[in-house]
C-alpha cells in the first residue's frame, strides 16, 4: 500500500518518483519505435532494461496489462513524444543562441546531454537524487558511451539550497544560461515551485533560457478522492500519493513580470500543430493532458 509524500523523503530509480522516470522511459522508448516517431530518445529503453521485469515487458508490449498498453498509455506515449520534441526544440534554439551552461532541474533519465548537438564547451548540470544520477551514469557507461557536452552531477535534493550547491559545482551565474523543469513541478508543493523559480530567475544572466511543463490543479474533491483511490490500492507508488495539488503562479505570468519574455503553449494546441491526436476532453488522457502548458522564456 502506498504511503505518499513526507518532507524528507527521498528515492533511488525504482521508488516513490523515482519510479515516474521509468514509466516516462518506457513511453519514449515507445515512441521511439513508432515508423514516424516524434522524437527519438535512444537511452530511454537501455534504461528500462536494466532495471527489469515490469519495465521490459513494457518496452517490449508483452504485458496486455501494463497501463502503457492502454487507451490512456497510447495516449501518454504521444504525450512524451511531443513534450520530448519541444523541449529538444528548446535545447536547440539555446545551442543556436550560444547558451554554454545547461541546468537541468531534476534531471531524472533525461539523455540529453548524450544525444543533443551541443556546442565546445557546453557544461551540463545534472540536479538530482544521488541514486539516480549514478543509476543513469552507470547504465550509460556501460554502453561505453560519451555525453557530447561536460556532465556534471550535483546530487541535492530541490528542496534544499540548489542554487548553492549549483554554484559550489562551478556554475558562473554571470554568464547566459538555459534551464529546464520538465515533469517537475507537479512533486512540488506551491511554495517551493516558487522557491525554484525565483532560484532560476536570480542565477540566469540576460539572454538566459528558461523551459517549465507546468499543469493547472485538479479540483480539490476530485483529487482528494484519485487520492484516496491510490492510497487503497496495491501500487507501491501510485501516482496520485506521489504529486502535489498545487500551483503557485503560471510560469508565464510569473517570468513575464520580471522582465522575461514567455510564451506559453497548451499541450493540447502543440499536439495538434505536431500532427497527433488530442485525446477526448472527458476521457482519462483527455483530463490529464487539457491541464498542461508547455512553457519556453528568454530573459531580457
Amino acid at each position: 500500500m502506498s504511503t505518499g509524500r513526507t518532507d524528507n523523503d527521498n528515492w533511488d530509480i525504482t521508488t516513490s518518483v523515482g519510479s515516474t522516470a521509468l514509466f516516462v522511459a518506457a513511453s519514449r522508448a515507445l515512441e521511439a519505435q513508432k515508423e514516424d516517431p516524434l522524437a527519438v530518445d535512444q537511452y530511454a529503453e537501455v534504461f528500462c532494461r536494466r532495471v527489469g521485469g515490469e519495465w521490459i515487458a513494457a518496452v517490449e508490449g508483452t504485458d496486455p496489462e501494463h497501463p502503457l498498453q492502454t487507451e490512456f498509455g497510447e495516449s501518454f506515449v504521444t504525450f512524451q513524444g511531443a513534450r520530448t520534441k519541444y523541449f529538444d526544440e528548446y535545447f536547440t534554439r539555446a545551442i543556436d543562441a550560444g547558451i554554454k551552461q545547461v541546468v537541468l532541474l531534476a534531471a531524472g533519465l533525461d539523455s540529453r546531454a548524450y544525444r543533443l548537438p551541443w556546442a565546445d564547451g557546453t557544461v551540463v548540470y545534472e540536479l538530482d537524487q544521488p541514486q539516480v544520477l549514478e543509476f543513469k551514469r552507470e547504465t550509460i557507461d556501460g554502453l561505453d558511451d560519451s555525453p557530447r557536452a561536460e556532465r556534471r552531477e550535483v546530487a541535492i535534493d530541490l528542496r534544499d539550497d540548489w542554487p548553492r550547491a549549483l554554484q559550489d559545482s562551478g556554475f558562473d551565474p554571470a554568464r547566459p544560461s538555459a534551464w529546464i523543469a520538465e515533469g517537475l513541478l507537479i512533486y512540488l508543493p506551491a511554495t517551493a515551485q516558487e522557491q525554484l523559480f525565483a532560484g532560476i530567475d536570480a542565477l540566469a544572466a540576460p539572454g538566459s533560457f528558461v523551459g517549465i511543463e507546468e499543469a493547472e490543479p485538479m479540483p480539490d474533491e476530485a483529487f482528494e478522492a484519485k487520492r484516496a483511490e491510490a492510497a487503497a490500492s496495491d501500487e507501491e507508488n501510485a501516482f496520485f500519493t506521489l504529486v502535489y495539488n498545487q500551483q503557485h503562479e503560471p510560469a508565464q505570468r510569473w517570468f513575464g513580470s520580471r522582465g522575461w519574455d514567455a510564451v506559453a503553449t497548451p499541450l493540447h494546441r502543440y499536439l495538434v500543430d505536431v500532427g497527433r491526436p488530442v485525446p477526448a476532453p472527458d476521457s482519462e488522457a483527455g483530463l490529464m493532458t487539457g491541464t498542461i502548458t508547455l512553457v519556453s522564456a528568454t530573459k531580457r
